[in-house]
Formats: C-alpha cells, structure tokens, sequence
C-alpha cells in the first residue's frame, strides 16, 4: 500500500549528438550500464520488472553491465570511465550526484536516474524541458523531512533531543539541513546533526550523538546510509533510539518509522525512460513528473520493544504496519 509516487528528469549538456547516439543505439541487445555508490541488486531487480513489463527482453533486447563503488564516492570517476569505455546505449546512475560524475566521462550517453534529489546542485534547470542527456526519478525527501519529527513527537511527547545522521556529499545537503533546522524550531526540541561522507565515519557519527544525549534518530535521505542501514539500526538499538528514515527498507530492517519515496516503484518507473530513449527519443525533451504517491510504514515489533505506544491516529495514517 502506496502514498504519493513521483518521477523527475535533469539536463548538463545543451548538445545533441546524434550521430554518436545513433551508433549506440544501434546496439542489439542494448548494453545499459549501471552505475551506483552501492550494488543494491533489490533495485536493480526492479528496474528488470519494469522493462519486462513494457516487453523488453534481458539478454535478446538489453544486457547490464554493473559497477559500484562500495559507498566511496571518490572511486566513481575511475568507474565511470571504465564504462563509458564500454560505450552503453544508456547509463543507469543514481543518485543525481553519481549521475553527474558518469556525464562527466561519458558526455554523449543518455543516463537515466531512477532516484535522487535533481533539483539540487544545479542538475535540473527547468523541469518542463531539461535540456540536456540526464533524465529519470526524481525524489523530494527534501520536502518531508519536516514531517519525521512531527511523527516522532507524537508518538513521544516528552522529546527534548533529537540527532540527525546526514549524508555531506549529497547534492541536497544543504536544502535537507535547512529543513531539519525548521523542524526543530516549529517542535521547541535541541538538536545534534552530524553527517558522514563515508560509511566508516558512522560509528564515530554515532559516538558524538550519544554523547550529546539524543533520545531518537532521524536519518537524512543518503545511498551511502541506505546500504549501511542495518548497521546504523542495529547502533541505534544499542542506546534504545527509534529510527525514523525516508525509505520502507528502513522499518523492514528495524528502524520505527519510514515516510518518503517508494525506491521500488521509481526504479520500475525508469524503465519508461530508458524504452523511450532506445526508441530515439531526446532526454532533454522528456519533461519532470512530479510526485504522485509517498508512503509511511510504521513496525509495530519496534515500538513494543522500545515499549512505545502507537497512537491509533498514526495508525490510520500507515500505508503498512509491520507487526
């Protein structure tokens, strides 16, 4: 059961060439290559879906071709060149700021984005009409980060301290701080933030928030975090903190709460893009959608063991409830 869903598209370069295109196009099967700061074969394996669903064949009508880069954000150029090498009919990047290092090595190559914050750091320029190679899905946990702490006073009332674990190499960076800044002005709570760019720094992340006396975690939308959510959880656990994240992966590993995007249905939803551009369409020409559906997933198993009550209105609200 779903919320709102959302699908968005970027441009970077204002050149259409054509004739390189066409010569990768002219591939059969397709190669796609697949370029990520994690392997998260799950997505992945979602994508495949919604290219089977429009009638795309893996192996008689596309192969992959996949790298990533075990959450180090300094080895993608070296990636990405690798693949651009390969010369792929479309490179499949995410988040916007991996897709941005791929157009850098391969400028003539059409790359889809399944998720990530396009709007920052300069990637989407004018959402109608992109301009540029880079489309795909778009997500606004931007915009709902405000709503994390909302849910989490509800269900504790007497919070005073609440710790952020952000990511400081996502484009959005800033726009999510700002965000996290609002939200505790409007609830009267201190706040603790600390961000990582590495998924070695989470314990010493960890240790600065507890520490500083945090009651409970809001983790701030981030690839590097989201492979490394178990860990974080299972660190959370240990000081009896609810975890309130951006994706339902989240409370399906442990976490209290998830509200945001539905990861798996951006990355079926891609598959559009990369059939529209294997037909010869422009990604440039392709416009933004917009969100249509989030979703909110509370574990109840969670709550009964940080003996935490569920108020029946949140319940209602749930898009699932993991018992």
């Amino acid at each position: 059961m779903k919320r709102r869903e959302f699908i968005g598209l970027v441009g970077c370069v204002a050149i259409w060439p054509l004739a390189a295109l066409a010569q990768r196009l002219g591939q059969n099967p397709a190669l796609i290559c697949w370029l990520s700061l994690q392997p998260r074969g799950e997505l992945l394996a979602a994508l495949k879906d919604g290219l089977a669903a429009i009638g795309l064949k893996e192996g008689a009508d596309y192969r992959v071709e996949q790298r990533w880069s075990d959450g180090q954000f300094d080895r993608l150029a070296l990636l990405a060149a690798e693949l651009a090498s390969m010369r792929p009919s479309i490179i499949v990047a995410f988040p916007a700021s991996v897709a941005l290092v791929a157009a850098k090595a391969a400028p003539a190559t059409p790359i889809v984005v399944p998720t990530g914050e396009l709007r920052a750091g300069g990637v989407v320029k004018n959402l109608a009409h992109p301009d540029g190679m880079i489309t795909g899905i778009s997500n606004i946990t931007g915009d709902t980060t405000e709503k994390y702490l909302e849910y989490l006073t509800t269900i504790m009332p007497d919070l005073k301290r609440i710790g952020f674990l952000a990511d400081s190499t996502n484009l959005a960076r800033e726009t999510y701080r700002e965000a996290a800044h609002r939200s505790v002005m409007r609830f009267a709570v201190e706040d603790a933030y600390e961000e990582i760019s590495r998924p070695e720094e989470i314990e010493q992340a960890h240790q600065r928030l507890a520490q500083r006396g945090v009651q409970a975690l809001i983790v701030v939308a981030s690839p590097i975090l989201i492979g490394e959510r178990r860990r974080v959880i299972q660190l959370a656990s240990a000081e009896r903190w609810p975890v309130i994240a951006w994706s339902s992966e989240w409370p399906a590993d442990g976490a209290l709460l998830s509200y945001g995007v539905d990861s798996f249905a951006n990355f079926r939803r891609a598959a559009y893009y990369i059939d529209r551009i294997l037909k010869g369409a422009n990604p440039g020409d392709l416009p933004v959608e917009q969100p249509a559906k989030l979703e909110f997933v509370i574990n109840a198993k969670t709550a009964k063991t940080l003996g935490l009550a569920i108020p029946p209105s949140l319940l209602a609200l749930a898009d699932q409830v993991i018992e």
